[in-house]
């Protein structure tokens, strides 16, 4: 039996579409969506439109307050400092383990190179190889409940990095360079090291993306990194 393929409600279908538009910058912060708008664009029941709604507030990606009209989530800094602080306690602990094992992830490098490999103008094709490489870190510890606490964060995780991306906070080269950097401390067993270059490089968006978004940015979005840029 061939392996390999996803198969979708017309629920989750819907509802990657919209991630995808949301993501990708179509549908903004504060866009409305409600289900008949949604039903009459995908030609579904309304039943079936509500089904996405509630599978992309779920995802955090949604809000809908009181069953009013649903819309695409607006992070104020709060949410930022919060979802990248989040992240941060939870992915330097995980280098910390996988230093220790001296354990390069499978993946992590394939994914660094899509990233280095993206052309400057497409900056938002940035996010889901960036995504990929960070996941891949949390996976190579072989812990399923850790994988499965990292994924309730993706879709507010991912939504940040479009954001940043979308904004172009970052330049590609720093960020290829900074993950090259964080795996080689990996494979020489620096654990203390890779957590404290994960931290200036989170930190370092967190608060660009705090700045960007009308917050005051701290000192962080400022920081430099000595690491070698890629080419």
């Amino acid at each position: 039996m061939a392996s390999g393929i996803r198969v979708v409600s017309v629920v989750d279908a819907i509802a990657d579409a919209l991630r995808d538009a949301i993501l990708g910058g179509e549908l903004g912060p504060g866009a409305p969506l409600t289900e008949t708008d949604i039903a009459t664009q995908y030609e579904v029941a309304r039943p079936t439109a509500k089904g996405a709604i509630e599978k992309l507030v779920a995802d955090m990606l949604l809000e809908r307050p009181n069953h009013k009209t649903a819309r695409v989530r607006r992070l104020g800094p709060d949410d930022v400092r919060d979802i990248y602080r989040t992240r941060a306690t939870i992915e330097s602990e995980v280098l910390r383990q996988l230093a220790a094992k001296r354990l390069v992830p499978d993946g992590t490098r394939e994914a660094n190179a899509a990233i280095r490999t993206t052309p400057d103008e497409s900056a938002l094709a940035v996010v889901k190889p960036d995504m990929a490489f960070h996941t891949a870190l949390i996976d190579g510890v072989g812990s399923v409940r850790t994988s499965r606490l990292y994924r309730s964060l993706a879709s507010e995780v991912t939504l940040c990095m479009a954001q940043v991306q979308g904004r172009h906070l970052l330049d590609t080269r720093m960020i290829v360079a900074e993950h090259a950097g964080l795996l080689d401390l990996v494979a020489a067993g620096d654990g203390a090291g890779a957590a404290a270059l994960l931290d200036l490089h989170l930190s370092r968006a967190r608060e660009r993306l705090v700045g960007a978004l009308g917050g005051v940015p701290g000192p962080e979005a400022d920081a430099e990194i000595t690491v070698a840029l890629a080419d």
